[in-house]
């Protein structure tokens, strides 16, 4: 078995199943941010934004920072790269779905298009 540090994905796709820490990781993806800075956009309490940074550090999708008395946390990507390889595997399928469906939809509106029929008909006539 690989032993490995990296954090596993369910605690990954957890950290990300949460609109305020995907929010928070947005804007972690313009620079360094505060905790504080962090936590105005919701108006949330300081205590309530650390637990949601704890959730994306204990996922490694952060790391945070005490310069004197502040907080300064930093997007760490590498583990959003495992999660979308590991959602790259199904890319294939549904791309094949969607193929499929794209390719219904045109047929339905093939045989619904009178247009189309009237021109079949003039082509067979030929």
């Amino acid at each position: 078995m690989v032993e490995s540090d990296a954090p596993p994905l369910t605690e990954i796709f957890r950290a990300l199943g949460d609109a305020t820490r995907m929010q928070m990781l947005g804007d972690l993806a313009t620079g360094e941010k505060t905790v504080s800075e962090l936590a105005q956009p919701f108006a949330m309490s300081l205590a309530a934004a650390s637990k949601h940074i704890r959730v994306l550090e204990s996922a490694g999708l952060i790391e945070r920072e005490v310069r004197w008395r502040t907080h300064v946390c930093r997007l760490k990507p590498e583990p959003l790269a495992d999660a979308h390889r590991w959602l790259g595997r199904y890319e294939r399928f549904w791309t094949g779905r969607l193929a499929l469906l794209d390719q219904l939809l045109r047929q339905e509106d093939r045989a619904a298009d009178p247009r189309e029929t009237d021109h079949r008909k003039g082509q067979d006539d030929e």
